[in-house]
């Protein structure tokens, strides 16, 4: 989340806090003090057992203090994360923090959150506690103005925690005597309140009487008050009456206790209450509960289809089990702009795993769960290249965490490793076209590190992590990744290995400023694909890649050649990721020529572009060169501006903060930096020089890409900031050079 440094009139408060979905009943005594702990205090935990609304009072709360914190009141659901290795990206990932560097994830967080105020919420901490209190500490004591809240079923046990913890609504008074008939809503116990309120959900018509209300507030202090409790049960509604739900819940507890309701703990009440939820469903109904159990995080119907199904559940039968769990409250619908997604309550989630390990299924389920999410990275592999690019990455990111799930039971399982080099390998159109380098380097390095052996998997996985490296300006591990690839593959008889390490060597050499050593690695690569009749995005870049290194030799006609059939390759297939680096080298060459006006348009498109993909290097890449454009006339009578070329090097510094080695470390790629700040200090004063910079390195990444596609200081849109990050120091003064 690259965040200004403080509000700006007109604008809403920035963060991402999920919209609320039902009404929020009851609590405010709870909100009142939750909003205390949090006004004077950084770390708050609310705690309590499942089911009794930690979640949801926390969100409500941070929701309502979002105002007081200039950088917004942030969400990070931690039930998905399924190892504290990854806590660090999860958070990262949260804030929409992309950071392209080798650095460690905590590292990054307390740079980029530094000289920011913000609210971060940790919901779910219990699986991951003792990894939560470590990076909320390291956080807190590295960002002043941050605090966190959290939600567990346990305490964080760090340092300057306070707790709030919450007990289930209130149901009245306890004995013979009920309630008389209600006079209104307000006269309710919370928990008859919630109650009636997520009835009308399943049955609009119903309205708590004088002649149901004594049943109702029993019913609701036998379920103790517990939020998703009471909501289960108002969900039977939709087949019994308030009646029938009391006795039958009184049928399983009296089971459970000997017939002494009173003996049944909290914790139990609600394990209890979701079984007779599970009880009421079908057998088929129960299966398909407990085999979607493994989904981290949400699911679609085609991805339910696959793992779900067989043994028990019959395909065309899936739809209508999933929609009467719908309709039972234990299976969430989510409708979003790519259709209907699904969800399970992680209480619910939890359960339905408990029954799926007790009928020996866990360990076949959560082997239809890799193979589905394999495929789903292959095909993502074949749809990047094509006009569908831009949807790929977005359908790819709204199951990052169950890739995630799917890559640690590869790493995690006995003879699963070549699997997991194979999927991590098979993902890097994701990792290098959407932002994630630092994560895509974790599972890449940990697969190589369990698997040696010189497989096919194996290869792709070491040209993919000498990319990966590559880019980060992480030349020292790229270059023995990429000739242990070449060597394998020259050992083993893989042309297309040999073809991606060979490749991939031409980028190393070209960032570690060797062009013609560059060119005649890339020439090779190309041959290679040519043999083996490969096209796709990274043959692409290969010919974009020997392009640009013909300019940067000066060879503009060569050059230029080979980025015109870049670009028509890219309109041809409707491929937009690699067209936009295209449209970089382009604008490139029209700058040698003294063409300011179109590189200005080419080096914009490319901005836009690839801000598509959130590819911040191909982004921090054309806007530096648009600074350079800046400083020139782009016509008779015009005249360059060198505050906005000095406004945009402040914004492109930021971003490189970001992405790894400003330049990779290059001084080739820093060409046009420079000669951008030479013209700069030749005609602005130190402060102008300083304070232009100052500006630039204040905006947020979407702020900075208007800014530099020509629109002005913000976006029109005033939705989320995509996070808060530092302001970066500015780069020193350089010794005046004349034009």
């Amino acid at each position: 989340m690259d965040g200004e440094s403080g509000p700006r009139p007109g604008r809403p408060a920035p963060g991402r806090l999920p919209a609320e979905v039902t009404s929020f009943v009851g609590r405010q005594h709870e909100l009142t003090a939750l909003a205390r702990l949090l006004a004077g205090h950084r770390l708050v935990t609310v705690t309590g057992p499942g089911g009794v609304g930690k979640s949801r009072l926390a969100l409500r709360a941070a929701a309502r203090a979002a105002g007081a914190f200039p950088d917004g009141a942030w969400l990070v659901e931690l039930a998905p994360v399924r190892g504290g290795r990854l806590l660090g990206h999860a958070v990262l990932e949260a804030l929409r923090l992309t950071d392209g560097t080798a650095r460690a994830p905590l590292e990054v967080l307390a740079e980029r959150l530094a000289g920011r105020r913000l609210l971060l919420v940790l919901d779910g901490c219990e699986h991951l506690a003792a990894d939560c209190a470590e990076l909320a500490g390291a956080l807190l004591r590295a960002v002043p103005g941050l605090r966190v809240l959290a939600t567990s079923r346990v305490a964080l046990r760090t340092a300057g925690e306070h707790l709030l913890t919450l007990a289930p609504l209130p149901v009245g008074p306890p004995g013979p005597a009920e309630p008389p008939a209600p006079a209104g809503a307000a006269a309710l116990p919370d928990a008859v309140r919630l109650f009636a309120d997520r009835a009308r959900a399943v049955l609009p018509s119903f309205e708590v009487t004088a002649a149901n209300a004594a049943t109702v507030a029993r019913l609701c202090r036998r379920l103790d008050g517990i939020p998703l409790a009471v909501e289960l049960a108002a969900g039977r509604l939709r087949a019994l009456s308030v009646e029938q739900i009391e006795a039958r819940l009184d049928d399983r507890f009296r089971l459970l206790t000997g017939g002494d309701p009173a003996a049944l703990p909290r914790h139990r009440t609600l394990r209890t209450t979701i079984g007779w939820s599970h009880e009421l469903c079908t057998v088929q109904e129960r299966l398909l509960w407990a085999r979607l159990a493994v989904f981290a995080g949400g699911f679609d119907l085609d991805a339910a289809e696959y793992v779900c199904t067989g043994e028990g559940v019959d395909p065309d039968d899936l739809l209508d089990h999933l929609t009467e769990l719908v309709a039972k409250s234990v299976v969430l619908r989510l409708a979003g702009p790519h259709g209907v997604r699904f969800r399970l309550l992680d209480t619910v989630r939890a359960y339905g795993l408990q029954w799926l390990r007790a009928a020996g299924e866990e360990h076949r389920l959560l082997r239809r769960h890799r193979d589905w999410f394999l495929g789903v990275a292959t095909w993502g592999e074949v749809e990047w290249f094509g006009p569908r690019q831009a949807e790929t990455a977005e359908r790819t990111a709204l199951v990052h965490a169950d890739l995630r799930a799917a890559l640690e039971f590869c790493l995690t399982e006995p003879g699963e490793e070549q699997t997991a080099l194979l999927m991590a390998g098979t993902l890097w159109f994701y990792w290098v076209g959407c932002g994630h380098l630092g994560e895509g380097r974790h599972w890449l390095d940990r697969a190589l590190a369990l698997a040696p052996e010189p497989t096919e998997a194996r290869a792709r996985a070491l040209w993919v992590t000498g990319y990966t490296a590559t880019l980060q300006g992480d030349l020292a591990a790229a270059r023995p990744a990429l000739e242990e690839c070449r060597r394998q593959a020259l050992a083993t008889g893989d042309d297309r290995a040999l073809a991606y390490a060979v490749h991939r060597q031409g980028c190393a050499a070209l960032i570690g400023d060797e062009p013609a050593r560059a060119v005649e690695l890339f020439e090779e690569s190309l041959w290679h694909y040519r043999t083996i009749g490969e096209l796709n995005s990274n043959v692409l870049m290969a010919m974009f890649e020997l392009g640009l290194a013909h300019l940067f030799q000066g060879d503009l006609e060569s050059g230029e050649l080979w980025l015109g059939q870049v670009r028509e390759l890219c309109e041809e297939h409707g491929e937009q990721w690699a067209y936009a680096y295209a449209l970089y080298a382009l604008a490139y060459a029209h700058w040698l020529r003294g063409e300011i006006r179109p590189a200005r348009t080419l080096a914009r498109e490319s901005v836009r572009l690839n801000h598509l993909f959130h590819d911040l290097l191909g982004i921090v890449l054309a806007i530096d060169l648009l600074a350079l454009l800046e400083t020139e006339p782009a016509g008779p009578g015009e005249n360059g501006d060198l505050h906005e070329a000095r406004v945009l090097q402040g914004a492109a510094h930021r971003i490189w903060r970001a992405v790894g080695r400003p330049f990779f470390g290059s001084r080739t790629f820093n060409g046009p930096h420079r000669a951008c700040e030479e013209r700069a200090v030749a005609g602005l004063t130190e402060q102008e020089f300083t304070d232009s910079f100052a500006t630039g390195a204040r905006l947020d990444l979407d702020a900075a890409v208007q800014r530099a596609l020509g629109g002005g200081g913000y976006p029109d849109d005033p939705g989320p900031r995509p996070g808060p990050g530092p302001l970066p120091p500015p780069a020193p003064r350089p010794s005046p050079v004349g034009r």
